[in-house]
């Protein structure tokens, strides 16, 4: 374990469960201080009162506290790879990525949902505050290979007539992009879209999200940085755009290329090439 755990440890009787909490911390160290304590207590194969409990044995009101006092054994200065702060916040997006590609070794879950949007028409997009990027971006993507896509960024009765209106017009799923911090406005919308009779995918950022969905497409959100990134949720929501794509092969060549026509006609792009 490292010095500055093993000083914290001092003198400390834990239990069989503490002592699995505080291995798991001291073997993974750089992971550990960005992980939840829902996510710390997964890995460490314990529950999650008992990371609870563990941080307050050692003095912290909670585990956030003891994050914190962690944090500094990790990021201060630069890193044995001799990486700065801001190089580590890089690494970790590097690392989300390369979750996000082992999570592909059997993307039959992303081309079976890929398939089953692909065929909704209309396909509502949900997406409320730091997740309407995510959302926005998606959607602007799929309308280019998909016929009706909707997109629902506001949230009150607006979101509500848009879910409804979707729903009346076929709509079978309702695709949402629901990140930290997760807004409950939006999880009142996937609990609205299952009333209605519309089945929900979720892309946020891990599978133990504390709202129901019929598909979740998880992907880390990078938390070196003072606001969390999305680079891996990003590349995950374009990853499900091209399956999209393959579902319905001969319609995305023809929007396609109507769509490369259209902005030749309207000039829409000024291209500067040798």
């Amino acid at each position: 374990m490292g010095d500055g755990l093993d000083q914290l440890l001092e003198g400390r009787r834990l239990s069989p469960v503490q002592r699995r909490i505080a291995r798991y911390i001291g073997d993974h160290l750089s992971e550990a201080v960005f992980l939840s304590s829902v996510e710390l207590a997964d890995r460490a194969g314990v529950s999650q009162p008992s990371v609870t409990r563990f941080a307050m044995s050692l003095g912290f009101a909670g585990y956030p506290e003891l994050k914190q006092a962690l944090r500094p054994l990790v990021v201060g200065g630069r890193g044995p790879s001799g990486a700065n702060d801001l190089q580590a916040a890089i690494d970790v997006e590097i690392e989300n990525l390369r979750a996000v590609r082992e999570s592909l070794n059997d993307p039959s879950d992303v081309t079976d949902l890929g398939t089953k949007l692909a065929g909704c028409e209309p396909l509502p997009v949900l997406g409320l505050r730091v997740s309407s990027g995510l959302a926005t971006t998606f959607a602007y993507f799929a309308r280019r290979i998909h016929p009706d896509v909707r997109l629902l960024t506001h949230g009150g009765s607006e979101l509500a007539d848009g879910l409804h209106a979707a729903r009346r017009a076929g709509a079978g799923w309702l695709v949402a992009v629901i990140l930290p911090r997760y807004p409950a406005e939006a999880v009142q919308a996937l609990r609205t879209s299952r009333d209605l009779g519309l089945r929900t995918a979720v892309i946020t950022d891990r599978r133990d999200v504390p709202f129901e969905a019929d598909e979740i497409l998880a992907a880390p959100v990078g938390e070196r940085l003072v606001f969390d990134s999305h680079a891996a949720p990003l590349a995950l929501a374009m990853v499900l755009v091209e399956a999209m794509a393959d579902a319905a092969p001969l319609r995305t060549q023809a929007r396609l290329e109507e769509y490369e026509r259209m902005i030749d006609q309207a000039g829409v792009f000024t291209d500067h090439l040798d």
